[in-house]
């Protein structure tokens, strides 16, 4: 999908060395699928906290071998 979009250029060439991209789109495209999974990550981690999930089935070893 294209849109339009204001960005601070400071900003933008940050976020540009930052992702290693080289074209202004696909590093806001980088930067900001990187920041809606940094933040669903924050948001697992305090439900895991505050006990979202009750007692999960499987043990941190079936887990890792269920994500290999």
């Amino acid at each position: 999908m294209k849109i339009t979009i204001d960005i601070d250029e400071k900003l933008l060439q940050e976020a540009m060395n930052i992702t290693g991209e080289k074209k202004k789109g696909p590093a806001v495209v980088k930067a900001a699928t990187q920041f809606v999974k940094r933040e669903m990550a924050k948001q697992f981690g305090t439900m895991l906290r505050e006990g979202e999930f009750g007692d999960y089935p499987m043990t941190n070893d079936e887990i890792e071998a269920f994500d290999r």
